[in-house]
C-alpha cells in the first residue's frame, strides 16, 4: 500500500484503446477509434454535444460495452472486467456527494467499502482534502458547502482510491466562470502532484486548452486529430478541427489557383502551397492579421471593443472575416480597410476532404 499519492515508479497506466466501435441498434456512435494515452498522462477528450466523447469515456470505465475493440490499462486487458476491477476512479458532471455524510465520509467511502483499515482511511482522507484544500471543511455536512467545495470533495474521494487512472466526465461544467478557473489550475496541479493518469472530457474548448498534455478532437464518433493543445490550435489536421478551436474560430476564404505556388484570395496574389489543385480554402485565424497598405480588401460591418482589443467584423469578398485588433485603433461599420495576414500563420485546406494541405 503506498504512503502517499505517489505512484510507484513501477505503477504504469498507460491505455490503449484498440479499434473501438459502438452501435446503438442502427446508430453509430464510435467508428473504430484507436488513442494510446502514455502513464501520467492527462488527456482531454474535447467535442461537441452528440461526438461520442462520454460514450468513449464510458466504455473505458466499463459502464458501456464496446460493440468490437479492446482497452488495456497498464499492459492488461480490461474491457472484459467489471469497473471496479479496472484501478479507476471517476468524476462526473453532478457532485453525487452524500447529503447525510460529512466531508471525510464523503471522501473517504470508497475507502471503507474496500475494507481498509482506520488509519489508513484517515490518512488518505486528511492527503487528499490537504491537496483539494478543504482540510478544513471535513466536520460539515454536504449541505453546508458551496458548489466549488462539492466539486472538490468528489475529486478528493475519487483521489483517496489512488486509482491507476481517473475519468472525469466535465466536471466543472456546473460551477460558474470564477470557480471553472479556479478549479481548472487546482486540478491541472493536483494531478501531476499525484501522478495519476487523466482522461476528461468536456465540450469547452478553454477547459481543454489549459488543461491537457493532449487534446483528442472528437467529431461525429471519430477522433479528428490527437495532438498538444498548441499543435492543435496553430498545426488542425483538419476544417472541422480549424473551426471548432478558437473564439472566435478560423477564418476561410476560398483561394483560386493563379500558378504554381501562387493563389487568388479575394482579389489578392498570396503564396501557397505547390503542386495542389484549386480551389482551396485559406485559413487565418482573427488575432493573426493587422491592418496594413497591402492586405485582404476588406469593409467593416460591426466593431465590438472587449477590452485589451476589438473584434471587428468585415465583409471580404462576400465572405466575413473576423479580426481581433488593437483597442487603439479608430474604426467603425462602412470603413474600408486592408488586412495583412501574417504569412507563417496561414494553413490551407482541401474544401473536399476537408484535410490540411501542406
Amino acid at each position: 500500500m503506498r504512503g502517499d499519492l505517489q505512484k510507484d515508479t513501477n505503477d504504469m497506466a498507460e491505455i490503449q484503446i484498440k479499434n473501438v466501435a459502438k452501435t446503438f441498434g442502427a446508430y453509430q456512435a464510435l467508428h473504430s477509434i484507436d488513442l494510446a494515452i502514455a502513464d501520467q498522462e492527462f488527456m482531454v477528450l474535447l467535442g461537441a454535444s452528440g461526438c461520442g466523447k462520454t460514450t468513449l469515456l464510458r466504455i473505458i470505465a466499463g459502464l458501456e460495452t464496446a460493440s468490437i475493440g479492446e482497452v488495456w490499462i497498464g499492459g492488461r486487458r480490461v474491457d472484459h472486467l467489471a469497473p471496479k476491477d479496472r484501478g479507476i476512479a471517476m468524476v462526473f458532471q453532478n457532485y453525487a456527494v452524500f447529503p447525510h455524510l460529512t466531508v471525510f465520509e464523503n471522501i473517504g467511502f470508497g475507502l471503507r467499502m474496500a475494507k481498509m483499515p482506520n488509519d489508513e482511511v484517515k490518512r488518505r482522507v486528511e492527503r487528499t482534502a490537504s491537496l483539494m484544500h478543504i482540510e478544513q471543511l471535513l466536520k460539515r455536512y454536504s449541505g453546508e458547502l458551496s458548489g466549488g467545495q462539492r466539486q472538490r470533495v468528489a475529486v478528493a474521494r475519487a483521489l483517496a482510491m489512488e486509482p491507476d487512472v481517473i475519468l472525469m466526465d466535465e466536471p466543472l461544467s456546473n460551477l460558474d466562470a470564477l470557480l471553472r478557473l479556479e478549479m481548472r489550475a487546482e486540478l491541472k496541479g493536483v494531478l501531476a502532484e499525484s501522478k495519476t493518469t487523466a482522461i476528461y472530457v468536456t465540450h469547452d474548448q478553454v477547459e481543454a486548452m489549459s488543461l491537457a498534455d493532449r487534446i483528442s478532437v472528437m467529431h461525429q464518433g471519430r477522433i479528428i486529430q490527437a495532438a498538444s493543445p498548441i499543435e492543435v490550435y496553430r498545426n488542425p489536421a483538419a476544417q472541422f478541427v480549424a473551426g471548432f478551436l478558437g473564439n472566435p474560430p478560423m477564418n476561410f476564404l476560398r483561394a483560386e489557383k493563379a500558378g504554381d505556388g501562387k493563389w487568388n484570395v479575394a482579389g489578392e496574389t498570396v503564396d501557397g502551397p505547390r503542386g495542389a489543385e484549386a480551389p482551396l480554402q485559406f485559413a487565418i485565424r482573427p488575432e493573426d492579421m493587422q491592418i496594413a497598405d497591402q492586405g485582404l480588401p476588406a469593409q467593416v460591418r460591426l466593431v465590438e471593443p472587449l477590452g485589451a482589443h476589438l473584434l471587428v467584423t468585415c465583409d471580404v469578398d462576400g465572405t466575413m472575416l473576423r479580426a481581433v485588433l488593437d483597442s487603439d485603433l479608430s474604426l467603425k461599420a462602412g470603413d474600408h480597410i486592408k488586412l495583412a495576414p501574417q504569412p507563417d500563420r496561414v494553413r490551407w485546406f482541401d474544401p473536399e476532404t476537408t484535410k490540411a494541405v501542406a
